[in-house]
């Protein structure tokens, strides 16, 4: 029974890889259009669009939802992923996406590093050690003073930094919060803060941009809701390792959209990356 839960687990959460792989390449497509703020504002607003209908088919109260005792820490919070997510998009504006996505996978050591101040853990020589290597792989993959450096390699890194004070302030808040509150915090916050910032990026949007916002917000909280399915059935530790099958996707997506082909140094980037994140991992989970 429990294999059989695992392995649903497993599914819900490749299926969010995919999503958010999708929505990715979506929004690089149209970064010639509009600034990468826009797009994550309208990527919020499908978000919201997609919860409302989700919590109205789950029958949850508005007065249960918005109950919190960390209101400061829930609107705090989607300022982080906003943050991640602009960085990103600024960084697709520029990079193949494979190569973007590469660069985020550093996500795991910055959280290796916030973790002392943050949450005032111990980390130790082989920890710092790999996040060393791991920035080294991301030197590999953006190969400074080469032809394919770009001033933008800097932004998916930017991101994976933001991220992981977003992963830290999830750890945080899942130890007193309902996971339903801490997602609608995430639209609700998501919205408030891109809308503080779209007024001064602001293009008319087509009719097409708005099935872009509509269909990327709402694979978005999808891959949200298969997120939380996946850790629902399965360990954490199980799930982690498939965060790297991004990669496999965004290089066939990359491929098959921009012609793409990711070159040699991304591939053994990536691998420096990915293993110093893997390694990351074990002692974490090794050591507690």
């Amino acid at each position: 029974m429990q294999e059989q839960r695992s392995l649903q687990g497993i599914g819900f959460f490749a299926a969010a890889i995919l999503l958010i792989a999708i929505v990715d390449t979506t929004c690089k497509i149209y970064t010639t259009d509009l600034h990468a703020v826009q797009l994550v504002w309208g990527y919020f607003i499908g978000i919201d669009l997609t919860l409302l209908v989700y919590f109205v088919i789950r029958r949850e109260r508005l007065s249960t939802l918005v109950r919190t005792e960390r209101l400061g820490v829930q609107l705090a919070r989607p300022a982080f992923l906003v943050a991640s997510i602009t960085a990103l998009f600024i960084g697709l504006t520029y990079l193949p996406i494979a190569e973007a996505t590469a660069i985020g996978f550093t996500a795991p050591l910055f959280i290796t590093v916030l973790s002392v101040p943050i949450l005032k853990e111990k980390v130790g020589l082989h920890r710092w050690a790999a996040v060393v290597i791991g920035l080294a792989g991301v030197l590999i993959v953006i190969r400074p003073g080469g032809g394919l450096w770009h001033w933008a390699s800097l932004m998916p890194l930017v991101g994976a930094m933001f991220f992981a004070f977003f992963q830290l302030i999830t750890r945080v808040l899942a130890a007193s919060e309902r996971t339903h509150t801490t997602l609608f915090y995430t639209g609700l916050g998501g919205l408030v803060w891109t809308s503080l910032m779209v007024p001064f990026y602001w293009t008319t949007p087509s009719m097409v941009h708005w099935l872009v916002f509509l269909s990327t917000g709402a694979m978005g909280a999808l891959a949200h809701l298969c997120m939380i399915s996946a850790f629902n059935r399965a360990e954490a530790s199980l799930l982690a390792p498939y965060n790297y099958s991004k990669m496999i996707w965004v290089a066939v997506l990359g491929y098959a959209v921009f012609g793409d082909i990711p070159s040699t140094n991304m591939w053994i980037g990536t691998a420096v990356i990915v293993a110093a994140g893997g390694y990351v991992f074990y002692r974490e989970r090794r050591h507690g």
